[in-house]
């Protein structure tokens, strides 16, 4: 991550960068839920100078294809 001098009052204590999956559920005409599609994440976390961490932003979405399951 950025360690340039502008950026230091923000993150004093550093970066971190955590990789997540998540599922959203997929919905057939009646209302059911048909599938979930699966995705992963990479969540970019601030260490700021409170001592308290907060999430900066949510890159490098992808939807996982091969792994979509129904219930």
């Amino acid at each position: 991550m950025d360690k340039k001098e502008k950026h230091r009052r923000n993150a004093k204590y550093g970066w971190y960068r955590y990789d997540s999956r998540f599922a959203l559920p997929v919905y057939d005409g009646s209302g059911e839920i048909e599938r979930h599609n699966i995705f992963h994440a990479s969540l970019l976390i601030r260490h700021a100078s409170d001592g308290r961490m907060y999430l900066y932003d949510i890159i490098d979405i992808k939807k996982e294809t091969s792994n979509s399951f129904s219930l």
